[in-house]
């Protein structure tokens, strides 16, 4: 049972992460829910299109301008407060790495806190157990915030992304974050190169054997555009092919930026798996 904010999801109900982007230069959509109506509307069309959680976030991932702790709250407090007023059932997530933001978004109505740095700032486990919030406990190999790998090397990559998120995880725990509140996410992309980025997604399942509920962040990532080699807006079919083996190999929470096609492939593949009926069944019966 995975349980965030007043939504609980059984072990096999696939998990859509609708991202909501509060940042001028975002690398996908360019700042076009930098403004509050814009945003807002995204977040009523990822919901009706089926997005249980709504991630908010303040900070490009990429290089770029500084954006201070207070203009990373400034964007994302009045926002979560008003998306938690507009939408009292969905789940809210905040995708920042600062304990202080944290505390912030989460006293304007966060579930959940999205941290996609791996514990970079080791405050951020004890603001989600003091609030009550989940916690998403990402690899990032070691890497600062907003940089991009160089050259980095594993022995054996997925065994350090269980050391990692698995020991934050577990932290989590230990200091209060209820278990089942708590993810694991093989953070692709981050601190990895491409190859990097496969591999964890083919040893998928070593990650779900652990007991954790697995979160992936696949959309439209430089992993994808590199395997293919298209560019950020030609990333979709091989995100949605991404998803189905990340589905099919037990992943359950998806960060992405399509919600419908997203929702097409985790119910065909829930009903290849067994896990849900087809929506209508005549073939052959009428």
């Amino acid at each position: 049972m995975l349980r965030l904010g007043r939504r609980e999801f059984g072990a096999h109900e696939p998990v859509i992460m609708a991202i909501v982007n509060r940042t001028p230069d975002s690398f996908y959509d360019q700042g076009a829910t930098f403004r509050d109506e814009p945003a807002l509307a995204r977040v009523e069309q990822a919901v009706a299109e089926g997005a249980a959680v709504i991630d908010i976030g303040g900070v490009k991932a990429g290089p770029g301008e500084e954006v201070t702790a207070r203009e990373e709250a400034r964007r994302t407090v009045g926002f979560v407060a008003e998306v938690r007023r507009r939408f009292p059932d969905v789940v809210i997530s905040v995708d920042t790495w600062r304990a202080e933001v944290g505390e912030a978004v989460c006293e304007a109505g966060a579930d959940l806190l999205n941290d996609a740095w791996g514990g970079v700032d080791p405050r951020l486990a004890e603001v989600a157990a003091r609030y009550g919030a989940g916690l998403v406990c990402t690899h990032a190999g070691g890497a600062e915030p907003r940089t991009r790998p160089h050259r980095v090397t594993y022995d054996d990559v997925m065994a350090d992304i269980l050391r990692v998120t698995v020991g934050l995880a577990e932290r989590a725990v230990e200091l209060g974050v209820r278990r089942e509140s708590v993810m694991i996410d093989p953070g692709h992309d981050f601190g990895k190169n491409t190859r990097h980025s496969l591999e964890a997604t083919r040893r998928l399942g070593e990650m779900v054997e652990t007991g954790w509920p697995v979160l992936v962040s696949l959309s439209n990532k430089d992993f994808v555009g590199e395997t293919l080699d298209r560019p950020v807006k030609e990333r979709v079919v091989g995100t949605l092919a991404t998803t189905a083996v990340s589905a099919w190999l037990g992943a359950q929470v998806y960060r992405v930026h399509e919600v419908a096609e997203t929702r097409q492939v985790l119910e065909m593949v829930a009903s290849i798996a067994g896990h849900r009926p087809p929506a209508v069944a005549r073939r052959g019966l009428a």
